[in-house]
């Protein structure tokens, strides 16, 4: 006769398979065509996918468009199970509105709050957020940067700001 493995135990190895497989796109790694997903840790590569290079230029490059309130600019962000926004540095033209597409790419739920880093930073009640991101879930927030900042985002889910999930926004004229 011969013995099975438990059936939690093949799910379990689908489900890190399947988390090492996004994680994996989220950071650039290549498969067999090259980069499923942009580079989202290299230069300019947070500000979402153009429609030949996989990325937009950012702002202070040629052919830069800053997001309006009309037609707000798309940056992705990736909250892994590392407890780390990817990218942890957002660039952003004073004044222009962004909308935030987060992903959740492990187990654990996240939030995604984005303002004046004071208020992220005390997790200030009213602060724009977006709550109980679960795993593989997709959510957005469009929020305009009006000022010079300082600005940032973070995860208050119960001990990740503590463990570093936080990002920053730098603003440019």
């Amino acid at each position: 006769m011969t013995r099975r493995a438990p059936l939690w135990l093949g799910l379990g190895l689908v489900a890190a398979g399947l988390v090492t497989l996004v994680i994996g796109a989220a950071v650039g790694v290549a498969g067999p065509f090259g980069p499923s997903v942009p580079n989202l840790a290299g230069p300019g590569s947070m500000m979402g996918r153009g429609p030949v290079t996989g990325k937009l230029p950012g702002p202070g490059s040629p052919g830069f468009v800053p997001g309006t309130a009309s037609s707000p600019r798309v940056v992705q962000i990736i909250a892994t199970p590392r407890l780390r926004f990817v990218p942890e540095t957002v660039i952003v033209k004073e004044g222009e509105t962004v909308t935030f597409e987060v992903t959740s790419v492990g187990p654990i739920t996240h939030e995604f709050m984005v303002g004046p880093a004071a208020d992220v930073a005390a997790d200030t009640p009213g602060t724009p957020e977006i709550a109980d991101i679960g795993m593989m879930q997709h959510r957005s927030l469009t929020y305009t940067f009006d000022g010079p900042g300082p600005f940032a985002f973070a995860c208050h889910a119960t001990g990740h700001y503590e463990a570093g999930m936080a990002g920053t926004i730098a603003v440019v004229p």
